[in-house]
């Protein structure tokens, strides 16, 4: 069974950047595709990057794209979203998830078979 444990969340400043890890445990992650959520107060759990098993195939909403890299090491088991010129509106719950799958990754949650607990990312001066 997988696991996964997100880590790297905190307070960063507008502009400021930050570095999320996603390490597994269980299994190894060159065959599961990884995506990036995340969930503001309020609001629906919203895809903000994946990529496939292989680390190739990357995809980005309008709203990320140039600021956050999705990146995954198959040999250190870990899968990473560095987000860069962070603003208030990209605070949220940030998650990993992941699918046993060697396709094109998916924005939709419900593809995902395991997910982490989360970890926070706040934007504020």
């Amino acid at each position: 069974q997988l696991q996964l444990v997100e880590s790297g969340g905190g307070l960063v400043q507008p502009g400021g950047s930050l570095r999320l890890s996603c390490t597994a445990s269980g299994a190894t992650l060159k065959n599961y595709a990884i995506g990036w959520f995340r969930q503001a107060p309020g609001k629906g759990r919203e895809g903000v990057s994946c990529i496939r098993n292989s680390g190739t195939n990357a995809r980005y909403p309008d709203s990320v794209r140039g600021r956050f890299t999705i990146s995954k090491d198959n040999s250190l088991n870990t899968a990473y979203l560095e987000m860069s010129d962070l603003q208030p509106e990209d605070a949220a719950v940030y998650f990993c998830a992941a699918r046993h799958s060697s396709f094109e990754c998916t924005s939709s949650p419900s593809w995902y078979e395991f997910w982490g607990q989360g970890t926070q990312v706040t934007v504020s001066s």
